[in-house]
């Protein structure tokens, strides 16, 4: 509804997504040549292929999952908030005769999706812009089915905590770890996106959320894109002390019909 954190963020990405801003940039024809899928899926996760395979790409809009995954012959849904983001992913269909299905509706509200309706969730950094993650996770569990696999990205709580500006001997936290409020605007940073409401989620609802609402946790990462020699207060020099990311596979328990 106007004037809640959905409708604020649907408009700004909306806004985003008219100047292609970041994350709203569709691929190019060179993403779809040589080995596509170890480029999406470089920790091997979803087990060496997609085809056949019903995956949701929840809160991916912006011309860049869906397309790659319906590509290599995956049974594709796109989810996202916002109507010019999903726009994005049709004229990319389009134009090179894929066939995928886009919904506009919250990462936190998958009402019109069946129950154990997709085999695989793939979700790249996004739960920050609701203010409840648990919620998120209890749609894709109704949406899995039994040993289906959620792959997910979330900002850290230690990058959305952190200073963007450094100072010796590296970045201050700033913001506190326990708030359910929305985070303060930054400008002029690239771990986080002015004009958005965003919401820090500690490591407890991050992962210890996923175990409590049906899923066994099966691995984490922590991409790493730090560069210690890079000039501070950039992208690669703050992501040499503060992981920007974190990315988890995590299986819907329950034994495969």
């Amino acid at each position: 509804m106007v004037g809640e954190p959905h409708e604020h963020n649907r408009r700004a990405w909306n806004e985003r997504a008219r100047r292609k801003a970041p994350f709203s940039r569709p691929v190019n024809d060179e993403d779809f040549e040589g080995n596509v899928l170890a480029r999406l899926d470089s920790s091997g996760w979803l087990g060496g292929t997609v085809e056949g395979m019903r995956i949701l790409c929840l809160a991916a809009g912006g011309g860049r999952h869906g397309p790659l995954y319906a590509h290599l012959g995956a049974e594709v849904t796109v989810c996202d908030i916002s109507e010019e983001q999903l726009s994005i992913d049709r004229e990319i269909a389009e134009g090179r005769g894929l066939k995928l299905r886009t919904i506009r509706c919250s990462m936190d509200d998958l009402g019109m999706l069946a129950r154990e309706s997709f085999d695989a969730v793939i979700q790249p950094v996004s739960t920050c812009y609701v203010p409840d993650v648990i919620r998120t996770y209890r749609e894709v569990a109704r949406v899995l089915i039994a040993g289906g696999i959620y792959i997910s990205q979330h900002k850290t709580p230690t990058s959305l905590q952190g200073d963007t500006r450094c100072t010796k001997p590296g970045y201050k936290i700033l913001l506190p770890y326990y708030t359910d409020e929305p985070l303060p605007q930054v400008r002029g940073s690239k771990h986080r996106e002015f004009g958005m409401k965003e919401f820090l989620h500690r490591w407890e609802q991050l992962v210890g959320g996923l175990c409590r609402n049906g899923f066994v946790v099966e691995d984490l990462l922590e991409p790493n894109l730090g560069k210690a020699d890079e000039e501070p207060g950039t992208f690669s020099h703050r992501s040499y002390f503060i992981a920007p990311y974190v990315r988890i596979l995590a299986r819907r328990r329950g034994k495969p019909r």
